[in-house]
């Protein structure tokens, strides 16, 4: 009677962990986010991707150019940033600023930006109006109105942004448009893609013409649509308006390889409007989507990201060197939306009485701690970081943030469906592979070292 019972017990104990063990399977399989992607191209080249989210009765068009900063034209520095302004002047049937108050007056917000590698466009509309927003992304598309009154009245905009956002502005272009061409070596990577005021006024109508034709073609271009849609009716619509926009012949890219960074390098940039001496501190990332790449995605979060970040908890917690650590890869997005050289970057400022040599030897501190302390645990805290910033991005801005990654991975890798593997890739990398990377790339011969100093009356680089 005795057996019987145990065998009774234990068959019950053996369905019991089986049935746990499936819930917390279901449980985990509910824990992966899965974004819906449906990735088509047209005859034309255009790169098309689909995701429905049917939360809110809203709808993206996202339209994004495979040209961005760093392959602008030689002796046309800004002119990739002056060319986003020029994609609202006017199209064959929207005049002037036309796009905008037809995306306002009907119920919608847009806007548009330039990138290292990228241009893009986007309008957050009610969902019936999906149809009018595909219109005009595509009008413009098609063709703009490129005139000398058009291109002028840009060119003041742009210098005058130059102005107010860098040239008269403590700390302007400092870390983020400044680093870049401390840092690195190769002219496209290294230049002043705001624009020097000399190339802004240089450029002319043939300049705009042909930068159009050129980059501003279906076959070097994504649309992403993401929200309330049908999905039937959406291709059709994509059809009928892009699909017969005629493709362009896209030059070839142009070598935007860095050479290896020997030996560590230091500037100084006088500052006549800071009122704190400031430090920015660069090192050049492994190549995208490598071992490495994930590996430094990780390390961004345990060093720079959070309250908990290991330079954060020393530097201000417990040195009081200064109140805030900001960093990233990619000042300008994320880890994810580029395609070339990057750099891993963190600055401060910090008061004058305080001893730059005493930061720079805190740091060092620091980065010799996280390699003797790498952990699995320090890797998965990482994850859970990572994961909660990425879902954050994909589902904020009612989806803005997911449009940017499939447009970014089908321009790039001609795969949207990497939104998908993501977390997957970052749960690859191990405690050797992380120390690896520190040992390949957080090391003093690269980095580069920025620092402002303040209330001089020169704003000259200096070395």
């Amino acid at each position: 009677m005795k057996n019987k019972v145990r065998q009774f017990l234990y068959c019950i104990s053996v369905l019991l962990f089986i049935s746990c063990g499936k819930e917390k399977e279901k449980q985990e399989e509910m824990a992966q986010f899965k974004v819906p992607v449906e990735y088509y191209k047209l005859d034309n080249g255009l790169k098309v991707i689909l995701s429905q989210d049917h939360t809110s009765p809203t709808v993206i068009v996202a339209a994004y150019y495979n040209i961005g900063f760093r392959i602008e034209p030689k002796d046309r520095t800004g002119f990739a940033h002056l060319f986003e302004h020029m994609m609202f002047q006017g199209s064959k049937n929207l005049g002037k600023m036309e796009f905008i108050k037809l995306v306002q007056e009907n119920g919608g917000v847009l806007n548009g930006s330039t990138r290292f590698d990228f241009t893009n466009y986007f309008e957050i509309v009610p969902s019936n109006k999906l149809e009018t927003m595909l219109w005009a992304e595509a009008d413009r598309m098609r063709g703009l109105d490129i005139t000398q009154d058009n291109l002028s009245n840009q060119q003041g905009v742009v210098k005058n942004e130059v102005k107010v956002n860098v040239l008269n502005q403590p700390y302007g272009g400092f870390p983020w448009l400044d680093m870049p061409q401390y840092a690195n070596t190769n002219w496209y990577n290294a230049h002043n893609f705001y624009g020097d005021l000399k190339d802004l006024d240089s450029a002319n109508l043939e300049d705009v013409a042909s930068f159009f034709k050129t980059y501003y073609a279906p076959n070097n271009a994504a649309i992403s649509v993401v929200g309330d849609f049908d999905v039937a009716e959406t291709k059709n619509w994509i059809e009928k308006y892009f699909g017969n926009i005629p493709s362009a012949t896209i030059p070839p890219k142009p070598d935007l390889s860095e050479p290896e960074q020997m030996e560590q390098k230091e500037f100084v940039k006088n500052d006549s409007l800071a009122n704190k001496p400031a430090i920015a501190l660069a090192y050049h990332m492994p190549e995208r989507n490598t071992e490495a790449y994930y590996a430094m995605g990780l390390l961004d979060q345990i060093l720079v990201q959070g309250d908990n970040s290991l330079l954060t908890q020393k530097l201000v917690k417990e040195k009081g060197y200064t109140s805030n650590v900001s960093g990233g890869i990619n000042y300008l997005g994320n880890m994810f939306n580029y395609n070339g050289p990057m750099i891993w970057m963190y600055d401060l400022t910090y008061d004058p009485q305080t001893k730059r040599e005493d930061i720079l030897a805190s740091i060092d501190e620091v980065m010799e701690h996280v390699k003797d302390s790498v952990s699995q645990k320090m890797i998965d805290n990482a994850i859970i970081k990572i994961r909660s910033q990425l879902y954050d991005d994909i589902g904020g801005t009612f989806g803005l943030g997911r449009a940017d990654l499939l447009c970014s991975f089908a321009l790039f890798d001609d795969d949207p469906q990497r939104i998908n593997t993501l977390e997957e890739e970052f749960r690859k990398i191990t405690p050797e592979i992380l120390k690896n990377t520190i040992d390949g790339y957080l090391v003093k011969k690269n980095r580069t070292i920025l620092t402002v100093n303040p209330l001089l009356a020169n704003n000259e680089k200096t070395q």
